[in-house]
């Protein structure tokens, strides 16, 4: 992708603003949690199945979610999200305030804060091409941005922040998630409004949820860049099911140095955010995903072999470099290649592949720990991360890529015939 001088307009502070008050909040919630649950259980089942509970929405609605947010309006769909959210984490925090935590009030918790999640995410993803015209090299700052902001507040930040909080009482680390998502709320709320995709011919709601699933399913690039993620939150989730078992067990970190170790995954996540331009522009976006893929693989084989704390560390910062740079490229060149009015349904198909994923690696990694020991999920998920990467690499390579762009270009300029949609011509695969 090529660079552009071009500022990026006023909204997108605001906008960037929101998300990173709102991650800062995740980030104690993320810090917090692991710990509220240990607090309550070791049975590694019983925390899989709270770190499960959060992605089960996408299962259960993600596609149908992408195609409501494609008929609804995007602002609007973001500050009502994120103010159900706030007002949901009221219930933790007063059960914590009276000793009433239980691990199917957290998992409860959980899967209705992954479903206000689902609604945010995707209109956020649809309404960024729209704010910034489509434009991939402004997109592509636009969430280098974006990737560091969340980094630095949800992973470097807040953590350490939990885990400091929760020291104050069970209730403060939710409290301060719920006055995140209120403030995000206001903002997103004063955001400019942008406008509309042509609406199509009224169809039923599941029959659109269908045609934004097949456009992912028959584009190899779309499908090669929804695999990836999908393949690794198997394996992220099996080794964040057992991370603060193994970090407690194995590597002797206390509460406190849990957070300093998941911060070291997020600084390594800011080097990736800033370098993840110059990679793709070094390598070419599909190469540069590839590479990325591969180091995440290799540190979680690092991480499962660590002797100590500070080896561990370092492999979690380079794992986080890695899911850095791919968490800017992938979001950006999907962001520039998808028409607009498929936007929300072709990131919820995404993300639910990714999500729907998500379970069966929280369970994988509770039931390698309870059968073997709590460094097998370690070494399972770096083996399914290095094939994933072998599997997808032809899927997403420059080649396709320059392809891809080039009809989007062709498809945005005014005076060029629009090329036939393969959903209604039945048109090959055109990448």
């Amino acid at each position: 992708m090529t660079q552009d001088v071009r500022r990026l307009p006023t909204g997108f502070g605001r906008l960037w603003t929101a998300q990173t008050v709102s991650s800062l909040g995740d980030g104690v919630t993320h810090g917090a949690l692991p710990l509220l649950a240990l607090m309550l259980t070791r049975d590694p089942m019983a925390l899989a199945v709270v770190t499960a509970a959060g992605t089960l929405p996408w299962l259960l609605f993600g596609v149908v979610g992408g195609a409501l947010v494609d008929r609804w309006d995007r602002r609007r769909t973001m500050w009502v999200a994120d103010t159900a959210r706030a007002v949901l984490l009221v219930i933790p925090v007063a059960a914590a305030a009276f000793d009433l935590l239980s691990i199917p009030l957290l998992a409860a918790v959980a899967f209705l804060l992954g479903l206000g999640g689902l609604f945010f995410d995707t209109a956020a993803t649809a309404y960024l091409p729209d704010l910034l015209g489509r434009d991939p090299a402004l997109l592509e700052r636009a969430n280098s941005r974006l990737r560091g902001a969340q980094t630095a507040a949800s992973g470097f930040a807040g953590p350490p922040a939990g885990s400091a909080l929760l020291a104050l009482g069970r209730a403060v680390p939710l409290l301060a998630d719920a006055v995140s998502f209120a403030l995000s709320a206001l903002l997103v709320r004063s955001l400019p409004a942008v406008p509309r995709p042509v609406p199509e011919a009224r169809e039923s709601l599941l029959r659109q949820a269908r045609a934004g699933a097949s456009y992912v399913l028959r584009n190899q690039l779309l499908l090669g860049l929804a695999l990836r993620p999908a393949v690794g939150n198997i394996a992220f989730l099996a080794l964040e099911t057992v991370l603060a078992l193994f970090a407690h067990e194995r590597l002797g970190i206390d509460t406190y140095g849990f957070g300093l170790l998941l911060t070291a995954e997020a600084t390594g996540g800011l080097l990736g955010a800033a370098v993840a331009s110059f990679l793709g522009r070094r390598l070419g976006t599909g190469t540069a995903l590839t590479c990325t893929a591969a180091v995440e693989g290799l540190a979680i084989l690092g991480l499962a072999a660590a002797p100590n704390p500070y080896v561990a560390g370092l492999a979690l910062a380079v794992c986080g470099a890695g899911m850095g740079a791919t968490m800017v490229l992938a979001p950006s060149l999907r962001q520039a290649i998808v028409p607009a009015h498929l936007m929300g349904r072709v990131a919820s198909t995404s993300r639910m592949l990714a999500m729907c994923a998500a379970p069966f690696g929280a369970f994988l990694g509770g039931w390698l720990a309870t059968t073997y020991n709590v460094r097998t999920p370690l070494y399972a998920a770096a083996g399914l991360l290095l094939t994933m990467t072998a599997v997808t690499a032809t899927m997403t390579s420059n080649r396709r890529v320059e392809a891809a762009l080039r009809d989007a270009a062709s498809a945005d300029d005014p005076g060029h015939r629009e090329s036939p949609d393969p959903l209604r011509e039945g048109a090959a695969d055109p990448v």
